[in-house]
């Protein structure tokens, strides 16, 4: 790690999804959206995958269940995810803010940390430099975004979401731990319901008491990721931007040397293949919040599905539940399959510090 001082900007894309359907549906502006499963009238299984904020104003958010959603708000327009458009549409932004950094880092397919230090070292440039990225996307792509402006990753992170939505905030880069203090623990990136309501209940609320801690106590608490969690939030974590890009998704398939009938074989080999790609995920730092199969049957009859999880995760169990549902739906079929693959989507890196902490206090 660098000792310089840097200047990081955070940049996360509004309601991206959402707002991503709105642009190539330009009458749908000012509306309440949701991208999600089907609300069948109501009566619809799964969750809201984004809403815009007309549709968060009647109590929207993203993991309701969609039933629960068309019941409080049955006049929005809702409709199925489009991941083919939203990591194009990524693709496209993302390119243009590499343009703008020493060091690029895509953080998920909304997020991405700029280090923009040789060309704004200090809050006053760093301000003026965090418009014109604005202005950029805003005229290249049609999409506003939010920007938190400080001296390290962390502290520009928690910055981005506290003037949402086309928002900007600037932590003061010699007073972070001040910025911090009277911030609640949950702002920290990463820290799940476990470990706040683990924090809540020793009677830390606020990072101002959470900073009042002995650094000894956090490692006692959370091993090594205490050291971690006590650099940010003294204003300390100095993790540098990584120039590396995100894929889009990850997959793994599997071609059967001779057409298979029985269905168990097919289930076996999408576990099989979730493991490895899970093997893979784990080992680049990534987590997933959609996950589908895909499935050729012989003549080359192909179709694949997949669903959305309520949340990111880096966990197995999730893909291998999601994998046994979708193939419900071919096992009675009872057509001999030539091919079988799995793919997790909507990838975005597992926090290096926080996202652990769960596992620490479960």
């Amino acid at each position: 790690m660098s000792s310089e001082r840097r200047t990081v900007l955070h940049v996360d894309l509004d309601a991206f999804y959402v707002s991503a359907e709105v642009r190539e549906r330009p009458e749908l502006k000012g509306s309440p959206v949701v991208v999600g499963a089907d609300p069948e009238g109501g009566k619809g299984r799964g969750v809201v995958v984004a809403c815009s904020y007309e549709a968060r104003k009647f109590g929207l958010r993203s993991g309701m269940p969609i039933s629960q959603a068309f019941k409080l708000c049955p006049q929005a327009t809702y409709m199925p995810p489009n991941w083919g458009l939203y990591e194009r549409v990524s693709e496209q932004v993302m390119a243009t803010l590499k343009g703008f950094a020493d060091r690029f880092e895509q953080g998920s397919i909304d997020e991405a940390y700029l280090d923009v230090t040789s060309k704004a070292g200090d809050e006053g440039t760093a301000t003026a430099y965090a418009l014109q990225v604005k202005k950029a996307v805003r005229e290249k792509h049609g999409l506003s975004c939010s920007i938190g402006i400080g001296p390290n990753k962390s502290s520009a992170k928690i910055a981005s979401d506290r003037n949402k939505p086309d928002g900007m905030t600037v932590v003061p880069f010699s007073g972070v731990a001040g910025f911090l203090a009277p911030l609640p623990v949950g702002v920290v990136p990463g820290i799940g319901p476990k470990t706040r309501d683990f924090l809540n209940e020793k009677g830390i609320a606020t990072i101002s008491q959470l900073q009042e801690l002995e650094g000894k106590q956090l490692l006692t608490w959370f091993g090594k990721n205490g050291v971690w969690l006590w650099g940010v939030i003294h204003g300390q974590e100095n993790v540098e931007v990584r120039q590396q890009e995100m894929p889009k998704s990850l997959s793994v398939e599997r071609t059967f040397k001779d057409d298979v009938k029985d269905f168990r074989q097919v289930r076996g080999e999408a576990a099989d293949g979730a493991s490895e790609l899970m093997r893979r995920l784990k080992s680049a730092g990534y987590s997933y919040k959609v996950a589908g199969i895909k499935i050729r049957f012989r003549g080359f009859e192909t179709h694949t599905r997949e669903r959305t999880l309520v949340s990111h995760t880096d966990s197995e169990c999730p893909l291998l539940e999601t994998i046994e549902r979708l193939l419900d739906e071919f096992e009675t079929w009872g057509k001999p399959v030539r091919l079988i693959g799995v793919r997790v989507a909507d990838i975005q890196r597992s926090e290096s510090g926080p996202s652990k902490l769960d596992s620490w206090v479960g």
